[in-house]
C-alpha cells in the first residue's frame, strides 16, 4: 500500500519531518541506516546533502541523488507520528484520487451545503482543504491509500 508523499523537510540530528497525502504527519530518524546501508553514511559526512533531501516524482519516495532514496513506504511505516494542526487536513485533489471522485463533486457539494465552508472545507487562495473526518462522513472509508 502507497502512502504518497507530499513534503519532506529535513531536521537537526539526521530526522526528516515528513508529510503525506492522507493527512498524517511522521518524524523519520535516519541515524539507524547508517550502520545498516554503508551509503547513507555519506549524509552524515556531508550535511548540506543530508538537507538537500526531495520528494521523487509521484510522492512515492524521496531522494537525496541517483544513489539515495527511501520508499514511501519505509517513510511511513518506521517514521513516528506527531501531531500537527494540520493533520486529517488534504488538499481536494488527493481526496479525489483517494475517494475515486471528479474535483467538481466535491466542489458542487460544498455549493449545496453537503461539505459546510468553514467547518469541513476552507479555500485558502486557490487551494480547498477538506477534513478526512467530512470525506469519511458524506463518502465512506477511501477507496485507496496514497
Amino acid at each position: 500500500m502507497f502512502h504518497k508523499v507530499k513534503t519532506v523537510s529535513a531536521l537537526p540530528d539526521f530526522q526528516l519531518s515528513v508529510q503525506f497525502a492522507e493527512g498524517v504527519t511522521k518524524i523519520y530518524d535516519i541515524k539507524p541506516l547508517f550502520k545498516k546501508w554503508k551509503n547513507f553514511g555519506i549524509l552524515k559526512q556531508k550535511s548540506d546533502l543530508f538537507y538537500n533531501v526531495i520528494v521523487d516524482k509521484g510522492g512515492y519516495g524521496i531522494i537525496w541523488n541517483d544513489n539515495l532514496d527511501l520508499s514511501c513506504d519505509e517513510l511511513f511505516e518506521n517514521g513516528k507520528t506527531v501531531k500537527t494542526p494540520f493533520d486529517g487536513l488534504i488538499a481536494f485533489t488527493d481526496a479525489t484520487q483517494l475517494w475515486g471522485l471528479n474535483e467538481s463533486t466535491l466542489r458542487k457539494a460544498v455549493s449545496y451545503g453537503k461539505l459546510r465552508n468553514g467547518i469541513d472545507v476552507c479555500k485558502y487562495g486557490k487551494q480547498w482543504i477538506i477534513s478526512v473526518d467530512a470525506m469519511k462522513r458524506e463518502y465512506g472509508p477511501a477507496l485507496e491509500q496514497v
